[in-house]
């Protein structure tokens, strides 16, 4: 029994060592032929087919590239009319929101100075016409600016889509 147990024992270090001993000094693996490519001659029929293949990937490529970038100029031709258009647009409705409490300031300064009643219904009537009639020409403007905010923003989107179109019937 003693010496099966150091039998055994011994049989482990001796797995261990070999184990370790291998990876420090692999061999080099050897050239096999059969892993070999074979040297073959590529057929001039098939070499003309795929380099038409490739050029047309590449024309393919062009193209889309191309395209990618007009839409891209697109974008950013549209997004900056649009952000000009906010800009002005949102300049106006300040402009008319000055222009309404410059009015009311003024009405209220007039309205506390009034000596009779039918002064503050005449001053009253007046301020209410005018402001009717300012917000009126305000509305008018705005309205007018949005619609040239809208056209500018969708002509050229409108362009694009018109010559894009005519590039499919054509091809």
């Amino acid at each position: 029994m003693t010496e099966a147990t150091t039998t055994a024992k011994a049989a482990p270090k001796s797995r261990a060592t070999k184990a370790k001993a291998a990876p420090a000094a692999a061999p080099a693996f050897p050239d096999f032929e059969a892993f070999a490519m074979p040297k073959m001659e590529v057929p001039a029929a098939f070499r003309e087919a795929t380099e038409k293949g490739i050029e047309s990937a590449r024309e393919a490529y062009a193209k889309v590239k191309t395209a990618a970038e007009d839409a891209t100029d697109l974008m950013e031709d549209t997004f900056e009319t649009s952000r000009q258009g906010v800009v002005e647009f949102n300049h106006k409705a300040v402009d008319a929101a000055k222009t309404n409490a410059d009015a009311t300031f003024n009405f209220i300064k007039d309205i506390m100075s009034v000596k009779t009643l039918a002064e503050a219904i005449e001053l009253q009537s007046t301020f209410a016409r005018q402001q009717f009639d300012a917000l009126s020409a305000q509305t008018k403007e705005m309205q007018e600016l949005a619609t040239k905010l809208g056209t500018d923003v969708s002509a050229p989107v409108k362009e694009a889509m018109e010559k894009s179109f005519k590039d499919i019937k054509v091809n």
